[in-house]
């Protein structure tokens, strides 16, 4: 019987995918677990190297090579790999990411087999900025909670705290997934959210494994000035709104806010006047009520017309010398 389920997701990965494959294999169990590599047609040396790995194991390893890209943000080889699984737990990976700790599988399980009220566990993990454009960092922070809910999950900001390579969670809790979390560019936060429904989360205060952040992932291509980006978070969020009955609808929309309020500043909308002071008001409305410092930034950065603001500086500026003259 498979008690684990490595799922790993390539794409382009073949500077990282032998260091993500190694520590996997090397994993110390007592119990027998599973690989499946799903790789989204990659154009370089990807799919030759995870031959390799299967035929060095054989018992280990089970390529998910797709011919053609999948296409989804990624989120389409995400689902084929899940599918094949076999697993009573499942342990995602991305394939420029990789394990640090040799016991990383055995620990949680442990856990998760003597914790069967909660869904999943997580440990921190290093973030390496590939070109050394920020120091390492690590994911979760000396405060953070040991026992996360559904309602940690949900803010006026947006929530995310545990790294795709740090977490394992029961296999079949989630029997369907919903249209949103498929449109979603955004893998981690819908799932958890889904996860989150059933149960809790553990946090292990050990770091085991390393978050990279390279030109060829994600986090590299989405960006928040960016108005698909952008207008897909403010749908992932409504599609979430809607899954949780709305009970969370106060701090949903102060977050959908924000969204709307980087669509004022994005690269398509930012020198539109019209659009961008619409999307700027949008996001106050969405927002209230708002502190009168908030309500004052974004009138006067995103709405008054610049030419009112220097008129209406220089006039000040005019009064203030007329009062200094008459004292």
């Amino acid at each position: 019987m498979i008690k684990v389920s490595v799922i790993v997701h390539t794409y382009k990965h073949e500077n990282y995918i032998r260091q993500t494959l190694d520590s996997i294999v090397n994993q110390q169990v007592d119990f027998e677990y599973e690989v499946i590599v799903g790789d989204d047609a990659s154009p370089d040396s990807t799919p030759d190297i995870i031959r390799e790995y299967q035929q060095k194991y054989p018992h280990l390893i089970k390529p998910l090579l797709h011919p053609v890209n999948l296409g989804g943000f990624g989120k389409n080889n995400t689902m084929a790999t899940l599918a094949e699984a076999k697993g009573q737990y499942i342990a995602p990976m991305d394939g420029d990411d990789y394990w640090t700790n040799p016991h990383k599988l055995q620990k949680q399980v442990d856990f998760l087999d003597a914790n069967p009220d909660f869904v999943a566990c997580f440990h921190n993990a290093l973030i390496h900025f590939e070109d050394g454009s920020h120091p390492d960092d690590y994911v979760n922070k000396p405060d953070q909670k040991v026992v996360t809910t559904l309602d940690d999950l949900v803010g006026e900001d947006e929530v995310w705290y545990m790294a795709t390579s740090a977490v394992m969670f029961r296999h079949g809790i989630m029997k369907t997934y919903p249209q949103w979390f498929h449109e979603s560019k955004s893998g981690d936060i819908p799932r958890y959210i889904l996860l989150g429904k059933h149960g809790k989360f553990y946090y292990m205060n050990d770091v085991m494994s390393v978050y990279r952040k390279n030109g060829g992932g994600m986090s590299f291509t989405d960006g928040k000035q960016d108005a698909e980006f952008l207008f897909n978070r403010i749908g992932m969020y409504k599609g979430i709104d809607q899954e949780l009955d709305y009970r969370f609808h106060t701090r949903v929309r102060k977050n959908v806010a924000r969204y709307y309020l980087m669509l004022a500043n994005s690269i398509q909308y930012g020198d539109n006047p019209i659009l961008s002071r619409y999307y700027a008001l949008k996001s106050l409305v969405l927002s209230r009520p708002n502190k009168p410092e908030h309500l004052k930034k974004v009138m006067m950065n995103y709405v008054i017309p610049h030419s009112i603001m220097g008129i209406y500086a220089n006039v000040k500026w005019q009064l203030m010398k007329i009062v200094g003259k008459a004292k």
